[in-house]
């Protein structure tokens, strides 16, 4: 199951650095994570300051 990102992203990029497979990019308003690209490790979750990362 894929993980996803709430509006509580404060859009520091963290995430993005602790992904494996570069699931993660920069979009409008907060970062996103692509579902299908996601192999679900959860380290974007764990790497995520505010908490605002979680599985779908």
């Amino acid at each position: 199951m894929a993980y996803s990102i709430n509006g509580d992203c404060i859009s520091c990029g963290a995430c993005a650095d602790t992904c494996p497979v570069g699931a993660i990019s920069e979009g409008d308003a907060q970062y996103v994570i692509d579902a299908d690209v996601c192999i679900s490790c959860g380290s974007c979750a764990e790497g995520c300051p505010v908490g605002a990362i979680s599985e779908e």
